[in-house]
């Protein structure tokens, strides 16, 4: 199954950017056993988590696609649906992202390696469902006008979150230069 509305490819191109974040953190992480914790850039990491990857990433999974896909498998018989797989594994990111935290905030090397390495791993196996699975099964199963009402919605909240956006890519680029 190809991803191939706007909505989906809106999405995946948003992992992409996650992703980036992932491979710097998991550098970070891969060095700190050897050097001071690095903590403001601990701190943007997971302030990008909390308000990219989640109240604007995940939102817009959790409070459009997810909830159209679900109108759907309501109605209609479906193989499987994998939101609620979905979902639990939005939760358990952000429980590992409070380790992080945690770890940051006591100075505890092991306690941020740990709540690190297991969000990296987590997200990681997350986005590919996602992106080989939920979208394209999504692409096949919604109808274009829904489609396109989701693309809307997307649209206004990308508009409404415009200058806070710009900040968390602007952070991309710059881990992008750190290699």
């Amino acid at each position: 199954m190809a991803t191939n509305s706007e909505t989906s490819k809106i999405l995946s191109k948003e992992h992409k950017d996650i992703l980036k974040i992932v491979d710097a953190l998991e550098s970070e992480i891969g060095q700190l056993k050897n050097k001071d914790i690095n903590i403001i850039f601990f701190k943007k990491v997971i302030d990008f988590i909390r308000n990219y990857a989640d109240k604007f990433h995940h939102a817009k999974e959790e409070d459009i696609l997810f909830k159209e896909f679900n109108k759907y498998a309501e109605k209609e018989c479906i193989h499987c649906n994998p939101l609620e797989q979905m979902l639990f594994e939005h939760e358990e990111g952000r429980k590992n992202i409070k380790i992080m935290e945690s770890g940051l905030n006591e100075k505890n090397k092991n306690m941020l390696i740990d709540g690190a390495t297991k969000y990296i791993q987590l997200i990681r196996e997350h986005i590919f469902k996602e992106d080989n699975i939920l979208y394209p099964m999504t692409d096949d199963l919604l109808s274009d006008s829904i489609k396109n009402k989701m693309l809307k919605n997307f649209k206004e909240i990308e508009k409404e979150k415009k200058k806070n956006i710009k900040v968390y890519l602007d952070f991309i680029k710059s881990i992008g230069r750190r290699k």
